[in-house]
């Protein structure tokens, strides 16, 4: 006895839905995936973080102004602290283009820039001859043992500022609880440049208002994982240092 084809296609139909339902994809909250972040190495392999940051400003004199900032922390790490170098160097660069007078560039808007999240690199010009440039480098490295390093300049106390000033401008270097703010204003209305690292976030903005200037922002993360295997007791006690840095905003 031959079955009908019509009572074959009922029955494969009427199982369709059971086996839809079966394999139907699970869908992540953006909850349960915010939990997972950072999760992918295990603490005890990170022996040692770094931050550096580099602002300078070149005017078109050749006198520079900035500042260098920088953070090492490892297991020896009793606290987290900045330390800052001021940058200052006088002119005499013959070979640039002598744009001495006052910048009369304008330059509106961006006010939405304080609001942006992850990592932010803004050039806005209104000069001729100038160079404008932002950079971030990530730098993770294996070695059995941390670096040996030693911090150079002046620690940057929390809710400190120190500043420096020559004739390429201003340099304002701040710590708060939102992170750390490198700030240039450039002398003559020539511009402006900030760098700042908190909550998360990297922001690098630079504004040119005049001419024959130069302006470098840096920011460089390094992170040294160790090259073996940890213990079990180890986990737990390589990110104390870390979480130190929490109440610097990050």
């Amino acid at each position: 006895m031959k079955t009908p084809l019509w009572l074959v296609v009922v029955c494969l139909a009427a199982s369709l839905p059971t086996q839809a339902q079966t394999f139907k994809p699970i869908e992540l909250k953006d909850q349960e995936l915010a939990n997972l972040r950072g999760r992918y190495v295990m603490p005890g392999r990170i022996i040692s973080f770094g931050i550096v940051m580099s602002s300078t400003w070149q005017n078109a004199k050749g006198e520079v102004i900035g500042a260098t900032s920088s953070m090492q922390i490892q297991q020896s790490t009793i606290k987290p602290q900045f330390y800052v170098s001021m940058i200052d160097a006088k002119g005499g660069d013959s070979a640039r283009p002598q744009n001495t007078g006052t910048g009369t560039g304008t330059v509106t808007g961006g006010s939405g820039l304080n609001s942006t999240q992850g990592v932010t690199q803004v050039v806005r010009a209104a000069g001729d001859n100038n160079t404008a440039y932002n950079k971030v480098d990530i730098n993770v490295t294996k070695a059995n043992q941390a670096p040996a390093t030693q911090q150079q300049g002046q620690a940057l106390a929390a809710g400190s500022t120190l500043v420096g000033s020559n004739g390429a401008g201003s340099m304002r270097v701040t710590s708060t609880g939102n992170g750390v703010q490198l700030n240039i204003m450039a002398n003559n209305n020539q511009g402006s440049t900030v760098q700042r690292i908190a909550q998360g976030g990297l922001m690098q903005n630079t504004t040119l208002l005049g001419g024959g200037n130069q302006v470098r922002n840096f920011t460089s993360l390094n992170v040294v994982l160790r090259d073996n295997v940890p213990t079990a007791g180890s986990l737990n006690g390589s990110l104390d240092q870390l979480k130190g840095i929490r109440t610097l905003g990050f």
